[in-house]
């Protein structure tokens, strides 16, 4: 009987052969030397098999950086360059796959199919970052829009490893000064600004229109 990795292993070596998915679970299963039982058993379609391939890459890579000891010192902004160099390099490990996965779908303005698991794992682990810099006084807080923070590091997400599978720069290096400047830009943003400055003293004022009014303004 196959198991769960000798499944997942024989299908990554069939679509990067053939460039294509099997055309039905039987074939698959008879090329396997297993029945579609035995398939099923572990996994209920192909695209089944992508997503997982997918979430695990994600998941060893967050608990692979939260097993660091320095991690705990990281700011927010270090823990996401963190995040990102180490996912990089661990999608090495299934360039081939990572690049036939995303190139064969076809949407552009939605989530493809197989990264439904890795959205929500993702946006936790972007929101634990986020909710520690809130605490900490690194980022700042603002009403409607603090929010979506992690709408925007999921962008980040999506550009950084779009911007990845076409990289053909030495050492991907391109990719690394994407990620630099990326999350260092994004997290700009989340930062106190003079604007933020400018709109607590505006509130400031309109808390005190009185004191305006007895200083004859």
């Amino acid at each position: 009987m196959a198991t769960a990795q000798q499944i997942r292993t024989a299908y990554i070596d069939f679509v990067l052969t053939n460039n294509e998915k099997p055309k039905t679970v039987y074939s698959f299963a008879k090329k396997l030397k297993i029945t579609e039982a035995e398939f099923y058993q572990f996994y209920s379609s192909f695209e089944s098999i992508e997503k997982t391939i997918w979430f695990d890459l994600t998941f060893e890579t967050i608990s692979k950086i939260k097993d660091q000891e320095v991690w705990p010192q990281y700011t927010s902004r270090e823990k996401m360059l963190s995040f990102f160099y180490s996912y990089l390099e661990n999608l090495k490990s299934e360039r081939s796959f990572v690049i036939y996965s995303l190139k064969n779908y076809q949407g552009k303005f939605s989530t493809p199919n197989v990264l439904a698991g890795v959205k929500p794992i993702f946006e936790n682990f972007a929101q634990e970052i986020i909710d520690e810099g809130l605490d900490s006084g690194e980022l700042a807080e603002r009403k409607f829009l603090t929010k979506r923070y992690k709408d925007a590091l999921w962008v980040q997400f999506a550009f950084i490893v779009n911007f990845w599978i076409n990289d053909d720069s030495d050492g991907f290096e391109k990719s690394d000064e994407a990620i630099e400047k990326g999350i260092n830009v994004t997290f700009d943003l989340f930062q106190h600004s003079p604007i933020d400055n400018l709109i607590d003293y505006g509130k400031f004022l309109s808390r005190n229109g009185k004191f305006k009014e007895k200083m004859g303004f």
